[in-house]
């Protein structure tokens, strides 16, 4: 296997990767949905016996979406880090396309 395809078959698994991520946060974006009209029809203020158990309640839920999210931005990070392992390779070679693709714009800052 040469070079280019294994830049290709890298490519392809990001790309499966993503998908897989997409279906992740549409079946926790369902659950969420599924959990918050549970939580209007049914929690009111004489569920708990107390503050402290509400507060606990309250913390798992966020908990596991912190979780989720952080799950998410490290496959993020792996994304970006076969994307600039794919594209440093190609620029080194001097394929470039003429235009230079830098990652570091949006909520990453610079290189």
């Amino acid at each position: 296997m040469d070079r280019e395809q294994a830049y290709m078959r890298m490519l392809g698994a990001t790309a499966n990767m993503q998908w897989n991520v997409a279906l992740i946060l549409e079946a926790k974006a369902e659950e969420a949905e599924k959990a918050r009209n549970w939580i209007c029809n049914h929690i009111h203020t004489g569920t708990f016996p107390g503050d402290q158990t509400q507060l606990k309640q309250t913390l798992v839920v966020h908990d596991q979406m912190v979780e989720t999210i952080e799950g998410i931005n490290k496959m993020s990070q792996g994304i970006v880090s076969v994307l600039k392992a794919v594209l440093q390779k190609d620029g080194e070679e001097g394929q470039s396309s003429g235009t230079d693709f830098q990652f570091g714009g949006g909520f990453g800052g610079g290189n």
